[in-house]
């Protein structure tokens, strides 16, 4: 590529090369990262127990919901299978 196609691409601006900060090291990161954490898990909020017996039940609901589906849909497959190939 020419220098000015170059141009043209960067807007018209000849590219200039940034020095990259230095990194922090491993123990520093580490340190950073617990502690970024520590301030998620601070944010938590534990549910109520109506809450919770709320969550399960519609849980188990529309799992209940998913096995018939699944059930159904295996059944029919079951027989279509078997008419097809007797």
């Amino acid at each position: 590529m020419s220098e000015s196609t170059e141009a043209v691409a960067s807007g018209g601006a000849p590219a200039s090369k940034k020095a990259e900060p230095s990194r922090k090291g491993v123990f520093a990161r580490i340190a950073l990262f617990v502690r970024q954490v520590v301030a998620e898990l601070k944010k938590v909020v534990s549910p109520t127990r109506q809450e919770l017996f709320t969550y399960t039940g519609v849980v188990l609901v529309f799992v209940a919901i998913v096995m018939a589906f699944v059930g159904l849909l295996d059944y029919l497959i079951g027989l279509g299978v078997f008419h097809l190939l007797g």
